[in-house]
Order: structure tokens, then sequence, then C-alpha cells
């Protein structure tokens, strides 16, 4: 990566030990920024990149995780400039989506049984899942304004959002969950301008990560075809888009949503 278009900055990923967050962290450092990883698995977030990079231990459904992790990252890297809220969960215990499953295998055999999993799903399940992936964005959003507010130098937040929000394929809580990641960042964006904080979303399509990995070809094969590129994207394509929002290159862009899905659903 020849161009440093973040030198000098120092950003914060979150879930960034692993698929599109850790595709994200290794672009924002080959591109000048001094990176923090955040993950619930801290080994793992700190073998993401070596010093002066840093790794830590983070769970963003809990306020104190989050704020005692950018305390962390405010004395070791000396504030915050970018924040990626890229940590989130599709599903979770007591969902309804195990229920959903198996009426679909069922259908096989009888094309009158209807998968369902609004009716199966419970509160734990949905409250896990917009714990994570919404609540936590906000959490994050909300710890970084605070470094950056008292920086007064401005910054840049982006938002990992879904194609799911947008079509409204996948479980239930998850697609809301990800409409409310656009919704926020959307109204964070009307907030936060006058500070010189710049807030934007992306929106990947299904991307070729460790969760895709035990799939049959079969099933890669049939959510690749729902894009007109009739592939999975790679977690470096979303990192570059990312890496633009991140950047002066999109100094006069904010609320904004960047779509990189390969078609499989226009916004």
């Amino acid at each position: 990566m020849g161009e440093q278009r973040l030198a000098g900055k120092r950003a914060v990923v979150t879930g960034g030990a692993q698929g599109i967050g850790e595709a994200i962290a290794l672009r924002l450092a080959a591109e000048g920024a001094v990176v923090a990883v955040l993950d619930l698995d801290g080994a793992k977030a700190g073998a993401v990149l070596p010093a002066p990079h840093i790794g830590l231990a983070c769970d963003v459904a809990e306020s104190a995780s989050v704020d005692a992790a950018f305390a962390a990252v405010r004395e070791a890297l000396g504030g915050v400039d970018i924040l990626v809220n890229n940590a989130g969960i599709g599903s979770a215990p007591g969902d309804g989506m195990a229920e959903y499953y198996a009426a679909q295998a069922a259908q096989a055999q009888d094309p009158s049984v209807i998968a369902d999993q609004t009716i199966h799903c419970g509160d734990e399940g949905w409250s896990r899942v917009l714990a994570v992936t919404l609540d936590g964005t906000f959490r994050c959003s909300r710890a970084a304004v605070r470094i950056m507010a008292e920086q007064g130098a401005g910054g840049a937040i982006i938002n990992i959002a879904s194609t799911a929000a947008l079509a409204g394929n996948g479980p239930v809580p998850y697609v809301t969950a990800k409409a409310g990641v656009l919704g926020l960042t959307r109204a964070m964006a009307r907030e936060l301008a006058p500070r010189g904080i710049r807030v934007n979303a992306v929106v990947p399509g299904a991307t070729e990560t460790p969760i895709y990995a035990p799939l049959p070809q079969e099933v890669k094969d049939a959510v690749a075809a729902d894009s007109v590129m009739k592939r999975l994207a790679q977690p470096d394509e979303i990192a570059g888009a990312v890496a633009f929002l991140a950047g002066p290159d999109a100094s006069y862009a904010t609320g904004s949503t960047v779509s990189v899905n390969g078609g499989s659903w226009f916004s």
C-alpha cells in the first residue's frame, strides 16, 4: 500500500480479530494509522498487528467493558481519530433460528410447512443480537465521541451495516439491528457535524469470512448467485471502502451509505 492517507491517525476497530474486522485493521494500518484492535478474544486481537498497534479484549454488549477498553486506548495511543464499528452477531440462542432452519428442511418433504422465526423468537435471543450489533455500535460510538469532542479535532466513524438491512433477508433480530445501525449513522451524522465528526456506513454483501468456511459449496454458490457479480466479496474489498470513508478523500461525506455488495441490492 503506497499511500499513507491515514498517517498520524489513531483508529479503533471493533470485532477486529478475524474476517472483515481483521481486514479493516490491516488496511488502516497499511495506510498509516496506529490501530487498536478490540475483540472478545483479547489474545487474538493482540496477534493481528505488531507494536505500536495494540489489541484489547472488549465486550461491546457491556458498557463497563467498552469504557475500560477506550480508556486503555486513550492511555496507549493518546486519543481516537477513527472508529470502525464492526462487531456484531447474526444470531443467538433462543432467537428462533433453530426452529426456522428445521422448518426449512422439512419443506423438502412437505411444501405446506411454513418456516417461522418470529413466533419462536424469545426475549433473550432477540435482546442478545441487538445488545451486540446495535447497542454495541452505540456504546463504542459514545465512548469514541467523548474522546473526539475533548480533542476538538473532528474524527470519522464508520459503521458496518448489512445488505440484510435493506433487503430484509436474514434473521429478524439481525435485520432489525443492522437497520438500526443505519438510522444511528444518520442521526449521529447530523448531530456531530458541528464537531467535525463524520459518520458513515458501509453495507457489505455476503463476504468470504470464517463464518462461511464450513458451509457446503452449494450453499456458498446459492448465496453468491444473489449478486450480479456471482461471487462472494473478499474482506479486503470491504476494507477498501472503510479506508476511503476514514480518510481525507471522503472529507465531504457524512450520513452516507456505501454499498459493497456485488449488486445483490441497489441503494
